[in-house]
């Protein structure tokens, strides 16, 4: 009896296929890799179920062979199934995520070379030393190295049948971690919240906590010691950490490595394509048991999940924008809920869905108000910028200035805040006017010093700066209007000839190993004076950073959206806790021209209490997250009259709902990229709304034209 198989493919597909699953490709099931045909090619696959063929009356392809593969296990199909569903977009594309390891070949064999015992006929002082040194098999360089001789000996051995080459597999990049538990390095607080989590990790089952701790408070140790406690009495559990950042990665890579006393399993884009291979692959066999890693690794296969961290839990890079998009954090919450597993999200500044999880009771809340060991909160002052403006031309006040020379005296380094990266965030032309933008994109060109660029942060575009403007052709009238980290660094010189300075941005450090080094740089105390954007705003500890300066406190509360206030607010909170994390005080001074703002006033007053709560009215008037729920739907296309008339046709298909509100289509702010032309709607529902449920309905409703793009964004972050 011929069995069918339903199979999802990776691709951006509504549902999955049914084939034909033949006998010689053995007991299929859930799970299972199998190579499928589509159209003309063959395709990667994975099985969702096999059964009989009752009630199939078409022809159906066989499936071709079997895939010799770790199988998917159930906790990841589920949640790949859950996370489609819930963000209204193809399960393919999901599975695309999850699959994504095995898109890259497995690392190269370690090649060896060993003696074969034979003497050459030509026995040469070099090839003695080399025969007397090869006694174990070792690398060509290492046995060069060893008996001082060129490779061209190690060659001329091997050709004689001296030497032998033998490959052997690449070992693996993890091994089986030895927990290092015992609380000699935990503050009383500390070991409570430690006890605390420990004890809900090892209850078992979906156990969801916040541990909400002051910058500098610990709170790393305090979820090591749970994870500690978990692998100690669970010999299949694994863990995985996710980080905001990849700059991010190295130092915990090494606590991680301190307490288990193995390297963690490390997933992000700057990992060899060979070892994401063969961590995936670890993965999936349970033999990879703690993972340090970016949002992506939220999709990993993992056959025993039983502990989540989501360390710095409210940052906007959790958030991805493009392809499938998802919000780790929110994700992460969820998957720790399909496996069973506890789920922990660390910040000093929460986002306030989470702090509203936590006041309702819906999560453990463990908070750590103070700093480990003798360091203290730094002070905060606020400079108000228009009762002492900087000089003409410059960025800097002269309170700031007059504290970097201070701090500069004392031997102690400073940090000078500005997410802004580039040299100047516009390029104007003085004789017209003409603000210079991407071409068919409204995003404006940030020139780069370093580079004598105009770049596109958005699309990528990048140009040399032009002698005349494109506009009006008068030569030399481009000039560059507000600062960027380069400018700042050009006026930090200026004023500080002496110093050595650094900019610590995307731009300079593009990769982790760069950002490694210049982190590294900082810790030993090479950098006097730091110029970064949020690159270096969160996770960073530098024992000699002393003073902190926010240049522009005013930027992300300009132009805004419903989160502006909290980002600006968690961004700057995260900028000041760099200063004074050791034994020696720091201060940070905010840079601003509304001092009486709510945001300033909190951040001065170190009242993060205060500034929840005044939000969170807000938020609950409007019915605004935490206390409804939003999506975006995104429409674009290069032909703008089909696009308007596309949108005023989802208008009226919108599903009659209670609780729902549907604002749109409107312009988007950035209503053209890369030629294309942009709107949106905003959907706002009540919480006890099936949004997912609602949006798909809607979708449904009408047809796209094949021009036309259309993006679901559930719980948006970006309104551009």
């Amino acid at each position: 009896m011929p069995r069918r198989a339903r199979v999802l493919l990776p691709l951006p597909l509504p549902e999955a296929f049914d084939y034909v699953a033949p006998d010689d490709l053995g007991d299929l099931k859930r799970g299972d890799h199998v190579s499928a045909p589509l159209g003309p090619r063959r395709v990667r696959g994975v099985v969702l179920s096999v059964d009989d063929m009752a009630g199939i009356n078409r022809p159906l392809k066989p499936l071709v062979e079997r895939l010799n593969d770790p199988p998917l296990p159930e906790g990841a199909i589920a949640f790949i199934e859950w996370a489609a569903r819930y963000a209204c977009q193809p399960p393919g594309e999901a599975l695309a995520m999850a699959l994504r390891g095995l898109a890259y070949p497995p690392p190269r064999p370690v090649r060896l070379v060993a003696s074969t015992g034979d003497t050459p006929a030509k026995l040469t002082p070099a090839r003695e030393r080399v025969l007397a040194e090869a006694v174990a098999p070792m690398p060509a360089v290492d046995l060069a190295l060893l008996a001082g001789v060129s490779a061209g000996v190690i060659k001329g051995l091997v050709e004689a049948g001296a030497l032998q080459v033998i490959e052997r597999p690449a070992p693996p990049p993890f091994g089986t971690p030895t927990p290092a538990t015992g609380g000699d390095t935990l503050n009383p607080s500390q070991r409570a919240a430690a006890n605390r989590l420990t004890e809900l990790v090892e209850a078992g089952g979906f156990k969801p906590a916040l541990l909400d701790g002051v910058t500098g408070s610990g709170k790393t140790e305090v979820y090591l010691e749970a994870a500690a406690a978990l692998i100690s009495g669970d010999p299949k559990a694994q863990v995985l950490i996710l980080l905001p950042e990849i700059a991010l990665t190295q130092a915990l890579l090494s606590r991680v490595g301190q307490k288990f006393g193995v390297t963690p399993g490390e997933w992000h884009s700057g990992v060899a394509h060979g070892h994401r291979r063969q961590l995936w692959e670890g993965v999936a066999r349970g033999d990879c048991r703690i993972v340090v890693g970016a949002r992506s690794a939220l999709f990993l296969p993992y056959q025993r999940l039983r502990m989540i961290v989501v360390d710095e839990e409210h940052d906007g890079s959790y958030k991805q924008d493009e392809g499938f998009i998802y919000q780790a954090r929110d994700m992460a919450v969820a998957r720790a809920k399909l496996e069973g597993a506890a789920v922990v999200l660390a910040s000093a500044t929460p986002s306030l869905e989470t702090l509203w999880n936590a006041e309702t009771g819906r999560y453990a809340w463990l908070r750590l108000n103070d700093r480990h060991g003798v360091a203290s909160l730094p002070d905060i002052s606020l400079i108000d910028l228009r009762a002492q403006p900087p000089e003409s031309g410059r960025w800097l006040s002269a309170p700031l200035t007059t504290a970097m020379a201070e701090t500069l005296g004392r031997n102690e380094q400073s940090l000078l805040f500005l997410n802004r990266r580039g040299y100047a965030p516009l390029v104007l032309c003085k004789a017209c006017g003409e603000k210079l933008t991407a071409p068919d994109t409204d995003s404006w060109l940030v020139e780069h010093r370093y580079t004598g660029r105009l770049v596109c942060h958005l699309t990528g575009f990048s140009m040399p700066k032009p002698e005349r403007c494109p506009h009006c052709q008068a030569k030399d009238s481009l000039i560059p209007i507000g600062p960027g980290v380069e400018r700042l660094e050009e006026e930090a010189k200026s004023l500080f000839p002496d110093a050595r300075i650094a900019v610590f941005s995307s731009d300079t450090t593009p990769d982790a190993e760069s950002a490694r080094a210049l982190v590294s740089l900082m810790e030993a105390g090479e950098i006097d004076i730091m110029v970064a954007t949020q690159a270096a705003a969160k996770g960073h500890n530098f024992p000699k950073l002393t003073l902190v300066g926010v240049v522009d406190a005013d930027l992300g509360l300009r132009g805004g959206d419903l989160r502006a206030a909290e980002r600006t607010f968690q961004l700057l909170a995260q900028a000041t806790g760099r200063a004074g994390r050791a034994d020696r005080p720091g201060r940070a001074m905010i840079q601003t021209y509304a001092p009486e703002h709510t945001v300033m006033q909190a951040l001065q007053q170190q009242d993060r209490d205060a500034f929840v709560a005044a939000e969170l009215d807000q938020r609950r008037a409007s019915g605004l997250p935490p206390f409804g729920r939003l999506a975006a739907l995104i429409l674009s296309s290069q032909d703008g009259p089909t696009l308007d008339t596309f949108a005023r046709q989802l208008a009226e298909a919108a599903p009659n709902a209670e609780g729902v509100d549907v604002f749109g289509p409107a312009d988007a702010p950035l209503a053209l990229i890369r030629g294309r032309r942009r709107k949106r709607f905003l959907v706002r529902a009540e919480r006890n709304v099936d949004l997912s449920a609602f949006l798909a309905a809607w979708r449904a409703r009408v047809r796209v034209p094949g021009s036309v793009r259309v993006a679901i964004d559930v719980d948006p972050y970006s309104f551009l």
